[in-house]
């Protein structure tokens, strides 16, 4: 079972492509969530005004990928798509790529659109950090005060990560596993008497 994804370190230093006079600035950004993107884009369009275009293509999540490929006002799939194949190509995922293009007066047509967006993808996620992050499920644990030795017996010698607990009369442990451990250690504390497990999503 396949449980681990590439994605990026961190946000990209800033690459610049030029083509027959127009500048091609790219960025790339890791993302969790869909509500980054725009204040992203904002601040790149405060970052270069004179710009005509701001496209970009993020892909997210692992089992079900989500993405987005905007044009933003260039010829149809002449950026957007483009930017979103190098994603594709770089098997990456929960990451944002941004191009911002300022015209430099000679029109590159729909072919040398989709060239000079899909260079300037390529290059940027060249000069991005890839890692390979592991895939993990997380768990609620519920059980009474009594219980808690063997529940932390049971974490300890499966190596499990806390992320959270509440320790009151009835207490909740929140773990996190890989995802080909998940099964393992959910029928470890499914089958414990009077300890409760459920997934979280």
């Amino acid at each position: 079972m396949k449980d681990t994804y590439k994605t990026i370190s961190f946000p990209s230093s800033e690459i610049l492509f030029k083509e027959k006079n127009s500048k091609f600035f790219g960025y790339a950004f890791p993302i969790q969530s869909e509500v980054e993107v725009k204040p992203i884009i904002d601040s790149l369009r405060k970052q270069h005004p004179n710009a005509g275009h701001y496209c970009y293509a993020y892909q997210m999540g692992t089992d079900r990928l989500i993405y987005r490929a905007n044009d933003d006002g260039e010829p149809s799939n002449s950026a957007g798509m483009p930017i979103y194949g190098q994603i594709q190509s770089f098997a990456v995922t929960n990451v944002l790529i941004v191009v911002v293009r300022i015209f430099g007066g000679t029109k590159l047509g729909v072919g040398g659109l989709i060239s000079a967006y899909k260079t300037a993808a390529q290059l940027t996620l060249e000069a991005s950090e890839i890692i390979e992050k592991t895939i993990d499920i997380h768990y609620l644990v519920s059980f009474d005060y009594k219980n808690i030795n063997k529940v932390m017996r049971a974490i300890k010698e499966k190596n499990v990560e806390i992320i959270a607990q509440k320790m009151e009369m009835s207490c909740e442990i929140e773990i996190v596993t890989r995802k080909k451990n998940a099964e393992m250690i959910f029928d470890i504390f499914n089958s414990m008497f009077e300890i409760e497990i459920k997934l979280l999503e």
